[in-house]
């Protein structure tokens, strides 16, 4: 397995996972979340040497616009079926007249594509139903944490032996707090249905089994309220790693391929 970030932020996220198929066959391709307008997406996808045609689903995470607001422009101009909760299809405008295209999943079951086990589970964010998922080729077992609230008793159990991880690690909270982000807002940021904050993404790695983990990216960062080098910095010391061994998606350039 192998996964790239077209962009990550509140300004559009998608994260591309590729599984290898069956020998002789092509390789199975899934988008999680697309924020951004069709004609960005496609030249987004097309950086990662992606056809769109060539996907094989997306799976929607919840229904905030960072996060759907592209997927069903992009689903209904290549025919691409979306996975999503019922709470979140409910909240997705978008989605009338895609009825052909919409797969409801359970966001307590998983289910099997070609090649590739998707293992959905709820998260607390302010959206209707909202899920992050864990996808798994057999080989590899890629875990995907981000707008989350706040860590929650089961985050170790759903998480364990990854391999690779895409985890939120959306504000610092000193960044945050001196911002001239309104105070509501800097509110629901940092309430317990808002993001994790730099310190908080660093527990949630710490309470894991990551004996098997070899990749951490981390993701949704906060133009105004985030650095790179300061999410390096909370993640690094709990994996024993080098600061700049930690892989950043960010959102003008994402991230190029990785191993999953």
């Amino acid at each position: 397995m192998r996964f790239a970030s077209l962009g990550s932020g509140s300004e559009g996220n998608g994260l591309l996972v590729e599984a290898a198929g069956a020998a002789g066959s092509r390789a199975f391709r899934v988008l999680v979340d697309c924020g951004f307008g069709l004609r960005e997406a496609e030249r987004r996808l097309a950086r990662l040497g992606c056809e769109p045609a060539s996907l094989d689903g997306i799976l929607v995470t919840h229904e905030h616009g960072d996060h759907v607001g592209g997927v069903f422009r992009l689903a209904r101009a290549h025919g691409i079926p979306v996975y999503l909760t019922c709470g979140t299809l409910r909240a997705t405008p978008s989605a009338a007249g895609c009825a052909s295209l919409v797969r409801e999943i359970d966001s307590h079951r998983g289910f099997e594509l070609p090649g590739l086990r998707v293992e959905p589970f709820p998260v607390p964010h302010d959206a209707r139903e909202p899920v992050q998922y864990v996808l798994d080729d057999g080989h590899a077992r890629l875990g995907v944490l981000t707008d989350i609230g706040h860590p929650t008793a089961h985050l170790p159990a759903v998480l364990s032996r990854l391999t690779a991880l895409v985890l939120e690690t959306n504000h610092d909270a000193a960044l945050l707090a001196g911002s001239d982000y309104p105070a509501a807002l800097k509110r629901r940021i940092a309430g317990r249905y808002g993001h994790l904050e730099n310190g908080d993404s660093a527990r949630v790695l710490a309470s894991l089994d990551r004996s098997r983990l070899r990749c951490v990216v981390a993701a949704h960062l906060s133009r105004q309220n985030n650095r790179a080098d300061l999410a390096r910095e909370a993640l690094a010391p709990v994996l024993g790693w080098r600061a700049e061994d930690v892989h950043v998606a960010d959102q003008d350039h994402g991230l190029h391929w990785v191993d999953g």
